[in-house]
């Protein structure tokens, strides 16, 4: 499995494909809304030969929703989340609106993932997290074989994920942070929603939350 960052939208938001050798693959929260944006997305899939599968939100604040609609269209998809998702997505367009950004309303999820569930593609399977405090019902994607976390905003390098927005709640992040996070093996690669990979160890060891 390997996993192709890009970083989109005003938010530098981290948007993901995630393929293996079958070239089957999944686009996570597709930030891109400009046409530049939309380009080097489609450009990486094209000159790679990928068949994207699933389009998957880990939590659907804004920046993390802004080329879903473009995504579902052009690979015909349907969006898969949480269902605790729902209300936050609805938002979508206020939230916009507030930060005067273009946003072509994202379809309705239509897809639900929780706790335990497999995610799978080509010869891939990704184990379903249930992980909110940062938003209500956000998922993340483990890859147990290859210690690969795709996290959202959950955990960053050094920091954690804000709650201050409404379904955020601190005492929930950072229990989920200890019990779903830190009992993973050190060497995994935490793929976060902003800024730069980091390890399940380097976090335990610094990130000043804990």
């Amino acid at each position: 499995m390997t996993v192709k960052s890009f970083t989109f939208n005003v938010f530098s938001e981290n948007s993901y494909v995630i393929f293996d050798d079958t070239k089957e693959c999944i686009i996570v929260d597709p930030g891109c809304n400009n046409v530049s944006e939309q380009n080097e997305l489609t450009a990486f899939i094209s000159d790679n030969s990928l068949l994207p599968k699933h389009l998957i939100n880990t939590h659907c604040h804004i920046d993390h929703i802004l080329g879903n609609q473009f995504v579902a269209n052009k690979y015909d998809l349907k969006l898969t989340a949480h269902k605790g998702e729902k209300q936050v997505l609805l938002f979508g367009a206020q939230t916009a609106l507030m930060y005067q950004i273009h946003y072509e309303p994202s379809p309705a999820i239509e897809i639900y993932l929780d706790e335990g569930d497999l995610l799978t593609f080509g010869k891939t399977s990704l184990e379903v997290l249930f992980t909110p405090g940062h938003s209500p019902a956000s998922i993340s994607l483990l890859q147990k074989d290859q210690h690969i976390l795709i996290c959202g905003d959950v955990l960053f390098q050094g920091s954690i994920g804000r709650t201050d927005l409404p379904g955020g709640n601190f005492e929930t992040l950072t229990r989920v942070i200890k019990s779903k996070f830190f009992t993973l093996h050190d060497d995994t690669v935490v793929y976060s929603g902003h800024g730069e990979t980091t390890t399940i160890g380097i976090e335990k060891r610094t990130n000043p939350f804990f």
